[in-house]
């Protein structure tokens, strides 16, 4: 007799090698053990999902749970939470927390922070500063680091590096290194632009597009003189991505719900600050050709840049209002509501928010529905018509900018690693979230 299933999925539509396949999924010792029909097998726990769709869970390579150092804004179980309500099994946390994640005590504060509140698996992501070049090959190497990441623009508690010691980080590096790129002194020069009470839609002409358009021109041609991979964080520019396209072989980039949702200037009159993030979000045109990207198989990433502050923050008036939003927990029915709508596919969708991260940062086990992989699921109701509002947001400061967008497709049931961590809105047990594992630097 063959051994019971700890779990069965039964009678789902599964989303694997880009393809819509309606079998069962049998999960045991925490990874996928079979796929196939599975109605003779016997299971622990069998999980109906018949007219829903099983996809590969989550991973928003992007996230600020703001652990330690400004915990009124969130914390590693809030966030972490909403991760799951939200359908996303695994995250990359930003390293410009306080302290700043830069050194083998801090990591190992944050990886004891994470490993006694994470609902979801999550990588740790340390940050190159001017000061810790030399010691970046150890520790891109602790186990859940996915990698190094620098700030070549001062965003929120960020480290900015300039362009003589980000040649020495990329020299350091052996995993891709990510970037935030905006050119500080651009974005220096043009502070005087924003005086106090502006209107927050001058963000995106003070940040403006040749702010990012020369810090990713710089930053890949220094990663082509050194030789190494990269990957960009939050593109919003048509002209950043035609650099990208011709630097394909080294440089990878992701762009963010927000800025394929949103454009300038009617998201800033609509939602003031509650848009207001670094980049900024842009024009139509910039829009439209994030999305192109999209379609031309050119991004490789969808991440949320999850990025809480409280409503009392946002309110300060322009610039003292903070950038940055909460995003993680609509990462999922955002996009859904995209594929609903006919913008992405929904095997693309799976490329962007799962297979993609994956392969990117050479994460271990996860990203797909196929045997031996940990049996990480987002299961959703393609069908179902929600509408997002800030009663159902988990993060500490309770809001979202897509409060009142009335989205078709919704996370139903989070499965991480065989253990079902939500289901119909509800987080179900307690935070058992573990260091995701990467393939060994080279």
């Amino acid at each position: 007799m063959d051994e019971p299933f700890d779990l069965l999925l039964a009678g789902g539509a599964c989303v694997t090698e880009g393809r819509v396949v309606e079998t069962d999924v049998g999960v045991r010792g925490g990874r996928i053990a079979e796929i196939g029909n599975l109605s003779r097998a016997s299971a622990a726990r069998v999980l109906e999902v018949k007219g829903l769709h099983v996809l590969p869970g989550a991973i928003d390579t992007q996230v600020h749970f703001r652990e330690p150092g400004t915990e009124h804004q969130e914390d590693w179980q809030t966030g972490s939470k909403a991760a799951v309500l939200g359908g996303v099994t695994s995250v990359f946390e930003m390293p410009n927390t306080i302290p700043t994640t830069a050194d083998a005590a801090t990591f190992a504060d944050k990886t004891r922070r994470a490993n006694a509140g994470s609902w979801c698996d999550f990588g740790l992501a340390v940050a190159g500063t001017p000061e810790n070049a030399d010691e970046l090959p150890d520790l891109e190497r602790l186990p859940g680091c996915p990698g190094v990441n620098v700030f070549l623009g001062s965003s929120t508690a960020s480290v900015v590096v300039d362009e003589a010691k980000l040649r020495h980080v990329l020299a350091s590096c052996g995993r891709r290194l990510t970037a935030h790129c905006e050119d500080e002194a651009r974005v220096a020069e043009r502070r005087a632009m924003v005086e106090s009470g502006a209107p927050v839609a001058l963000h995106a002409e003070w940040r403006d597009v040749d702010a990012a358009v020369i810090a990713t021109r710089r930053f890949l041609a220094l990663a082509r003189a050194a030789n190494k991979r990269v990957h960009v964080m939050n593109v919003t520019t048509a002209d950043e991505i035609l650099i990208i396209e011709a630097n394909r072989e080294l440089a990878t980039f992701d762009v963010t719900p927000l800025h394929l949702t949103f454009a300038a200037p009617e998201a800033y009159t609509r939602l003031g600050s509650r848009v207001q993030t670094n980049p900024p979000v842009r024009t139509e045109v910039h829009r439209d050709a994030l999305w192109a990207a999209i379609r031309d198989g050119l991004c490789d990433v969808i991440a949320s840049d999850h990025s809480p502050h409280t409503l009392d923050e946002k309110a300060r008036p322009y610039p003292e209002s903070p950038s940055g939003t909460p995003g993680v927990q609509t990462l999922v029915p955002v996009m859904l509501d995209h594929v609903h709508a006919g913008r992405l596919s929904l095997a693309r969708f799976v490329e962007l928010v799962s297979a993609g991260p994956a392969r990117v940062f050479e994460i271990v086990g996860k990203g797909q529905i196929e045997c031996g992989y940990d049996a990480d699921f987002a299961v959703v109701d393609l069908g179902a018509k929600r509408t997002i509002e800030d009663d159902w947001i988990a993060s500490r400061v309770g809001w979202t900018p897509f409060a009142g967008m009335h989205v078709t497709g919704w996370p139903v049931y989070t499965v991480i690693r065989g253990n079902i961590v939500m289901a119909e809105d509800a987080a179900v047990g307690e935070p058992a979230g573990q260091p995701l594992r990467f393939e060994d630097v080279s």
